[in-house]
């Protein structure tokens, strides 16, 4: 998914934060994407790290805009010297900070027995054919000392019967049981009830999801989509994200 696509779905999802008084450059950056997307939410303009350059949140993905709005780069930055994505590491931090905003009771948690070594949020469909296959393999996960956090993004959007499937697990009893049998390919009996499944379907659109699994490590960054447990391990470590137990 591009930017202009990702801001658009983004804007349908999200409200238009106040912003503080910007730098010419940064009003200049701010001014030529929203020239491109009117609806746009941009959530953060500064200077980026290459000079004559502001770079822009936008959509869950990050742009490079020229201090006089002239040019819109989109791709990866790399610090040479220190060989680290400086994309992918300044999106972590606005990730995280999203995600961490998603009380505990907004969740539908899968954790091992004992403190887990690793913990990932994972944006599901419960109709979705890699979804059912991660959640087939949860047992697995667990004994590797991940934790599997859910919330839900129903791909078809809202009031889709995905979206409805994801209602009536969540208002279940056992919403922990419901969800392993929707997962399983059974249809959930229709409930109704207060819920935030809208609201993550907003924020997944917030941080960049485009597919599902979209899984994200506990700093933010975007692991990708299925991996099975032994390669969830590897890329998680790979990431150099620091263990639960280590914090």
């Amino acid at each position: 998914m591009n930017f202009l696509h990702a801001a658009a779905l983004a804007a349908l999802c999200a409200a238009g934060a106040a912003q503080a008084a910007d730098t010419p450059a940064q009003a200049a950056a701010r001014k030529a994407l929203t020239d491109l997307v009117p609806q746009a939410k941009v959530d953060a303009v500064e200077t980026a790290p290459m000079p004559g350059f502001q770079q822009v949140i936008i959509g869950g993905q990050l742009v490079y805009v020229s201090d006089d709005g002239k040019y819109i780069m989109q791709g990866k930055l790399f610090d040479t010297g220190s060989q680290r994505d400086l994309t992918g590491a300044r999106l972590a931090v606005d990730v995280k900070k999203k995600l961490d905003a998603v009380p505990q009771a907004k969740r539908i948690v899968f954790a091992p027995n004992g403190k887990p070594q690793y913990k990932i949020t994972v944006f599901t469909d419960l109709d979705c054919g890699y979804c059912r296959k991660l959640h087939s393999q949860i047992a697995e996960y667990n004994q590797r000392g991940i934790e599997v956090d859910y919330l839900f993004f129903p791909r078809a959007g809202l009031n889709s019967e995905s979206f409805d499937k994801a209602v009536s697990v969540w208002c279940a009893q056992d919403r922990k049981a419901a969800f392993t049998a929707a997962k399983a390919g059974q249809t959930p009996p229709v409930l109704k009830c207060d819920n935030p499944i809208a609201e993550e379907f907003a924020l997944g659109a917030q941080v960049g999801v485009d597919g599902t699994p979209a899984i994200y490590s506990a700093d933010g960054h975007k692991v990708g989509g299925y991996l099975d447990p032994d390669q969830m391990v590897a890329k998680l470590k790979s990431l150099a994200t620091p263990t639960l137990a280590d914090r």
